[in-house]
């Protein structure tokens, strides 16, 4: 029998349509399902990662908070995007990846039942982690429209703040590449002040961002640097995700009790690539942009090959959207048609908030275009009656 912290940690999903996928073993089979991506991370950042296996000092438990180099890179990094200066030696530490750093600063600021204001849908595992540190998700919607999709600004205003801890907050957000506004960042910040709360800014992927946005960074609005902590990744922008090396930047303060928790929890980060992802941030040609374009040519195309279903367009990260309810399914039971009828593994977003169990996710950044044009096609026959 499971200890009550678990009674509400779900499956994300991913783990099952994986293993049927791997399974299968089909070179035809669309790999749609899981946050991979075929783009080669920075070289400067595979020459450093090669270097490293031969050096003594890179295996080890030390430094517990992360090496030097890789702190001040990040904090310079969010500095640059925030608009604000922060000393790595007390606002800055390594995770062993970002959603390693989520569970740690929620872990440093919840006490049990505070609330954790969410966006709908959102990446389950975000909302597992929430639930893990004692906290309860409070929803904001993600409104789907032709266009894209837009915060829920006036359910946003009629949310109590008093129960909320913390905003945990992604922009592009997963699964849905939703990325805010200034209009919308605006809302969120303005909520945070009335409720007085912290805000988790997850800027694992700020900037893949498609159609020439622009990264707005929640710190950088009047008086919130005091309030913000954000908490990147080398996993999604400079393509390194078995690299496992993420950091957490914002007040001293609250830093302070993260580091606490991060020794007691996974005490120290990967001794091999944490150079390699200060190199990437600091690198010049860190392929950011290419692969930004990349990824936008391969939404365009999924985009036109889903022109005669409800796809809701991306404004960046890695995956979009399709609802499947006006075909009278749900998310689960359009799955299982694709993966069996059409050779597309696909995941339901089963669980991803509670109005997400209508759609089902596409990543578009770990198959070519070539493989992708006739996706519409197969699509029509999985989903027919």
């Amino acid at each position: 029998m499971s200890v009550s912290r678990l009674e509400h940690i779900t499956k994300i999903g991913v783990e099952d349509m994986g293993a049927l996928a791997d399974g299968l073993g089909d070179p035809e089979l669309l790999r749609l399902e899981n946050l991979d991506t075929d783009l080669r991370p920075p070289a400067a950042a595979l020459a450093v990662t090669r270097a490293a296996v031969d050096d003594d000092d890179a295996n080890s438990y030390l430094p517990f908070l992360g090496l030097e180099e890789t702190r001040r890179a990040a904090a310079a990094h969010v500095g640059r995007q925030a608009g604000v200066a922060y000393d790595w030696r007390t606002q800055s530490l390594i995770s062993a990846g970002g959603l390693s750093g989520v569970l740690n600063v929620l872990l440093s600021i919840l006490e049990p039942g505070d609330e954790v204001l969410m966006t709908d849908p959102i990446y389950v595992g975000l909302i597992n982690r929430v639930r893990l540190a004692g906290g309860v998700p409070r929803y904001v919607p993600l409104v789907a429209t032709p266009d894209g999709w837009r915060l829920d600004t006036e359910a946003l205003s009629k949310i109590d703040p008093g129960p909320v801890r913390a905003a945990l907050m992604m922009s592009p957000a997963m699964p849905t590449g939703a990325v805010f506004t200034s209009e919308e960042w605006g809302s969120v910040v303005d909520f945070c002040r009335r409720a007085d709360c912290w805000l988790i800014d997850n800027s694992a992927m700020e900037r893949i961002l498609f159609d020439d946005r622009r990264v707005i960074h929640p710190a950088s609005f009047p008086e919130m640097a005091g309030r913000v902590v954000t908490i990147g990744s080398a996993s999604k922008e400079y393509r390194m995700i078995g690299w496992r090396v993420g950091w957490v930047v914002g007040p001293a303060e609250l830093l302070a009790d993260v580091a606490r928790v991060s020794i007691s929890n996974v005490v120290c980060q990967t001794g091999i690539a944490m150079g390699a992802v200060a190199a990437a941030i600091e690198s010049a040609d860190d392929g950011i942009r290419e692969s930004v374009h990349v990824w936008q040519e391969r939404r365009d195309v999924l985009l036109e090959e889903l022109r005669d279903f409800r796809a809701v367009p991306p404004h960046g990260g890695w995956s979009l959207l399709m609802d499947v309810e006006p075909l009278g399914l749900t998310g689960a039971e359009a799955s299982k048609r694709l993966l069996e009828r059409a050779k597309v593994a696909a995941t339901a977003m089963t669980n991803w908030g509670p109005s997400a169990d209508r759609f089902v996710r596409f990543v578009f950044s770990n198959e070519p275009v070539e493989r992708l044009r006739g996706l519409g096609n197969r699509l029509a026959i999985a989903l027919a009656d």
